[in-house]
């Protein structure tokens, strides 16, 4: 049983999703603590819940309580989880409101990925939300890893209301995970997603005139994407660089009260900041390649900008399960190296 302090590191609830899927891969059982230790409201959430009923659901007869043995349940800040081997199939999984689907991605992509046969899955509940990936940027880190997992949104899903919907097929093969990505390649192309559904149509348009005159991005790479009105108002703008070797995602939520040309300007100044760094993975993107490149076939070092608390507190989940696989080395560009190695044999 690996015992793990929730709380450490940034105390939030990647460690949870990192747990659930390594335990599911590796079919060692786990025990963790002090679950969400660091939020304003500790223990499960319901999106927490949906992780771990749908880590479950692909691994039947698994079991998961509390440290007590009573039934885990929202706030639970304790959970016992005992795997089984993992189904591949087809799966619907409901978050509901606008917890967030790609978060139930996170914990099953992986376990089925390596299950031996496709899967299909649909998600329902929130797309686009902060402190969460959006489909649109899981869809590009599977092209990056090359995966054979395609990712298509066939209805975006914003907070508070959620309404989402996402179809996943993953293919059971190898990822083509760069060993080596210490250069971001040539600049191959942009492009200014914005996302929205019941918003005034002048919202998203002042979007796309922020980016075309702060970054100077053509209006053909400029994109205004309505969605239907009934899931609920809310929007999305979406900044993707695409490189030879990665790619990196800006992106900004509409907020009441929020001036439209303000979140344009975060958006922006968050992708510029990206490309006066010289790293070619960015923060977020950093975290996301941890678990493929833990258990990666071959040995894999990548130069990130910003070793995150939530980087680091990933990094020590992970090698929880698979000792040393992941290793931390600060670079001379005030960036970060990120190690994994060969630590995991398929089966």
């Amino acid at each position: 049983m690996i015992e793990i302090d929730g709380s450490q590191g940034e105390g939030g609830g990647q460690v949870l999703r990192t747990a659930l899927a390594l335990s599911l891969v590796t079919q060692q059982p786990f025990c963790l603590h002090n679950i969400r230790a660091k939020r304003p409201k500790p223990g499960l959430m319901r999106q927490h819940l949906a992780c771990v009923n749908a880590a479950r659901r692909i691994a039947p007869g698994s079991r998961a309580a509390q440290a007590s043995g009573a039934q885990v349940g929202l706030g639970s800040q304790t959970l016992v989880f005992q795997p089984q081997a993992v189904v591949p199939g087809a799966y619907d999984f409901a978050i509901g409101s606008a917890g967030s689907t790609m978060l139930v991605l996170q914990t099953v992509l992986w376990p089925l990925t390596l299950a031996g046969a496709p899967s299909e899955l649909r998600l329902s509940g929130g797309t686009h939300g902060a402190m969460a990936p959006t489909s649109h940027f899981m869809q590009a880190l599977s092209a990056l890893l090359g995966q054979g997992c395609s990712i298509e949104l066939r209805q975006a899903g914003f907070y508070p209301t959620g309404g989402g919907e996402v179809m996943v097929r993953i293919e059971p093969r190898s990822w083509a995970m760069p060993c080596e990505l210490g250069q971001r390649g040539a600049l191959l192309r942009v492009e200014a997603t914005a996302l929205h559904a019941g918003l005034p149509a002048h919202v998203a348009e002042r979007w796309l005139e922020v980016v075309q005159q702060r970054l100077g991005w053509a209006t053909d790479v400029l994109h205004n994407r309505s969605q239907r009105a009934g899931t609920g108002s809310g929007g999305a703008l979406i900044l993707h660089a695409q490189f030879e070797h990665c790619f990196e995602q800006a992106t900004v939520y509409a907020k009441r009260g929020v001036n439209a040309e303000g979140l344009a300007q975060d958006a922006c100044e968050a992708m510029q900041a990206y490309l006066r760094h010289d790293a070619p993975v960015g923060e977020h993107l950093a975290d996301q390649l941890m678990l493929p490149a833990a258990l990666s076939e071959c040995p894999v070092r990548y130069r990130c900008t910003l070793a995150t608390g939530h980087v680091r507190t990933n990094a020590q989940t992970i090698n929880a399960f698979l000792p040393d696989a992941i290793g931390l080395e600060a670079t001379a560009s005030s960036g970060c190296l990120v190690l994994g190695n060969r630590h995991f044999k398929r089966a």
